[in-house]
């Protein structure tokens, strides 16, 4: 039998948790997708005319993430948030004062040209989801945004472990929590899978997902960032369509989603 002071201590987790868990609180689901293509306005084309082909490479956008995360809005009868603009004439998902926020086609442009691009692209972008993501708390609800990404299967000449990563602040329960059930999940639907979490990068490193934590409490904000190896979208249509399909079943189990509805 667990001692006395055993069943303090997890009487005293199980609060905590609760207090982090929206209850009685509809959950609303958002899907957003930061680096969905490689276009580039033909206004800034001319930054790009000695690129060659890196705008089709992983540094100009994420191969497939956009097609998944539209499918996952289908699926979940979501709202979803896309930029097909590249990400080397501005980064979506970087801070205002990351060295990475311009690539070095647009870094040694003046100061008003970076305004500029700032101005039509990333402020725009993350404002629009910001304000989805107040309005629906301030309605009451809680939101679960998921972010999907894709990345590069070779990374210094060594293929990476990781087909999927579940990227998420372990600090916050709601996300750790789910986190845990997707994996679990997930490996029921696919067993041959390698899913790691907070690989192969971390969940709390610079990115949008981070910026919007600090805006909106643990409790009643869960941003989940989905990586997903390139290899699957370089693969069969069959391999693509499988995988989404056991992403998009494994999150719903884990979601629990009688309780999610869509933002109209």
């Amino acid at each position: 039998m667990p001692s006395e002071r055993r069943q303090l201590q997890w009487k005293r987790r199980e609060m905590k948790a609760q207090q982090q868990r929206p209850a009685q609180t509809p959950r609303w689901i958002l899907v957003t997708c930061e680096h969905g293509g490689y276009s580039v306005p033909p206004s800034y084309r001319h930054l790009f005319k000695d690129a060659g082909d890196v705008l089709k490479t992983h540094r100009g956008w994420d191969l497939g993430a956009l097609k998944l995360a539209q499918r996952f809005a289908q699926e979940l009868n979501a709202p979803i948030f896309s930029a097909t603009v590249t990400r080397l004439l501005v980064e979506l998902n970087r801070s205002l004062n990351h060295p990475r926020l311009f690539s070095e086609f647009t870094k040694p442009l003046s100061r008003d040209f970076k305004t500029e691009l700032l101005t039509k692209f990333w402020h725009p972008y993350r404002q629009s989801v910001e304000q989805a993501i107040a309005d629906r708390i301030r309605d009451g609800h809680s939101v679960l945004h998921l972010s999907v990404h894709s990345f590069t299967p070779i990374w210094d000449g060594m293929p990476r472990a990781t087909d999927v990563g579940l990227l998420y602040d372990p600090a916050r329960t709601l996300e750790r929590e789910f986190c845990c059930r997707w994996r679990t999940a997930l490996k029921s639907f696919d067993s041959d899978l390698t899913i790691h979490r907070n690989a192969p990068y971390r969940g709390t490193d610079d990115g949008f997902v981070t910026a919007l934590r600090r805006q909106f409490q643990g409790s009643l904000y869960a941003g989940i960032e989905l990586e997903v190896n390139q290899k699957f979208f370089n693969a069969n249509q069959r391999c693509r369509s499988d995988l989404a399909a056991s992403l998009i079943s494994s999150f719903q189990q884990s979601a629990d989603l009688p309780s999610i509805h869509k933002l109209p």
